[in-house]
């Protein structure tokens, strides 16, 4: 029998990626089933078969027979008389068995039911992706670029299936161009207008979490445990990790011999600083080592408001604070507590380093006093305002707000 191109439209539906084999027979099926109602009003007493491995199709009808008069329903029964011209050998009580051809439904309802089928496989797989994806949350995925936009990347993964990155899940640095090999988590997957939004990121602490998994053995196995991961992308990042067995040093198995195993971390994180801290529950000294480089004196604890008072060297607090302070606010993110950083009572003539002001005078301005040969306070001071402006490209307003804020701090 002629199949009207139902076996090019199966091999199409059989290879579907995320459905299998069964399920698309379960359609046509249900497709067919669905035409027989139309035609004959109903399909119980009708049987469609699909061969699994070319998409033939075929349908048989049982209709009873019954003695002339006597037949209440066509759909179901058949008179005497008009069996016999079919096949004489039928008896009243027997069963009528006949083929059912495509051609008999015409043209357009094959039509119909090829589109109804493509609806019904589409809609089927975009469940099977979303399902697929939703599962993966917070794991690591791997894709190529397909597209850059302004405002988001297009990634396809290895079975074709679109993944998307806005901008505001990538690391600044990152920079990507059609056809790059990317690695990203799985963040976030929602159904928008029945189909499935997968969005990944680059950002997320998971991120990082899963890199460290793929690199660090004694983590994927559960001999190291990853307490806290807080990050500033592209900048900073801090994790806390614990070990369960005294014989493995937790922060040395992270950063491996000769920092091996996190220098790859820290280059697919476009040259992220990462510092693994030893997790620890004495507060002081886990605030201590979440504020690594710096060395503290002192610290005082206010449990009840969840704050430390955290006492330095004068030559210590740039690095307490860090670029841009993103040391001492990822610090405060992965210990819980809000940290004021101060400076020790020392000498008269003690000098301030000049990144020390980062958190009130902007980078720029810094540079442009560095460039002079001014990297501490009374460096500046030294210098009349005249001076300063002849010397630098600042305004005599800004230099006056910078010499007020640097006096400040000797007063």
């Amino acid at each position: 029998m002629s199949n009207i191109n139902l076996i090019d439209s199966f091999q199409e539906f059989k290879d579907f990626k995320n459905i299998d084999r069964p399920t698309v027979i379960s359609v046509l099926e249900e497709v067919f089933r669905s035409m027989l109602r139309k035609k004959y009003g109903t399909d119980e007493n009708c049987d469609v078969i699909v061969n699994p491995d070319n998409g033939d199709l075929e349908i048989w009808r049982t209709r009873k027979v019954m003695e002339d008069g006597f037949s209440e329903d066509d759909d179901l029964e058949i008179e005497l008389a008009e069996v016999k011209l079919l096949d004489a050998d039928m008896e009243v009580g027997d069963d009528y068995i006949e083929q059912i051809t495509l051609e008999s439904f015409g043209r357009r309802a094959i039509l119909a039911a090829r589109q109804t089928l493509v609806s019904k496989v589409l809609e089927l797989e975009k469940d099977e992706i979303f399902k697929k994806y939703k599962d993966r949350v917070g794991e690591i995925v791997t894709g190529e670029v397909y597209q850059v936009w302004k405002k988001e990347t297009l990634v396809l993964d290895d079975e074709g299936n679109e993944l998307m990155m806005p901008k505001t899940e990538q690391i600044p640095a990152d920079y990507f161009k059609k056809g790059d090999s990317v690695r990203a988590v799985i963040s976030k997957v929602d159904m928008v207008n029945a189909t499935p939004k997968i969005i990944i990121s680059r950002i997320a602490p998971e991120f990082l979490q899963r890199l460290f998994e793929i690199e660090v053995p004694e983590i994927f196995d559960g001999l190291i445990t990853i307490k806290k991961i807080v990050r500033e992308p592209g900048e900073r990042a801090k994790v806390a990790v614990e070990s369960y067995d005294d014989r493995i040093d937790p922060v040395g198995a992270c950063v491996g011999m000769k920092g091996s195993r996190i220098h790859g971390i820290v280059r697919e994180l476009k040259n992220e600083n990462i510092d693994v801290i030893n997790f620890t529950n004495n507060i002081s000294l886990y605030i201590q080592r979440a504020l690594s480089p710096a060395k503290i004196t002192s610290i005082k604890l206010n449990d009840e408001n969840k704050t430390a008072s955290v006492y330095l060297k004068p030559d210590q607090v740039s690095l307490a604070i860090g670029r841009g302070g993103h040391n001492i606010k990822l610090a405060g993110k992965l210990t819980g507590y809000e940290i004021d950083v101060y400076r020790e009572a020392g000498e008269e003539d003690e000098d301030v380093d000049i990144e020390e002001f980062s958190d009130e005078i902007d980078s720029w301005i810094i540079d442009e006093l560095k460039a002079i040969g001014c990297d501490t306070a009374k460096s500046v001071l030294a210098l009349s305002v005249d001076e300063l402006v002849k010397r630098t490209d600042l305004e005599e307003e800004t230099i006056k707000e910078v010499i007020s804020i640097l006096k400040s701090e000797f007063e």
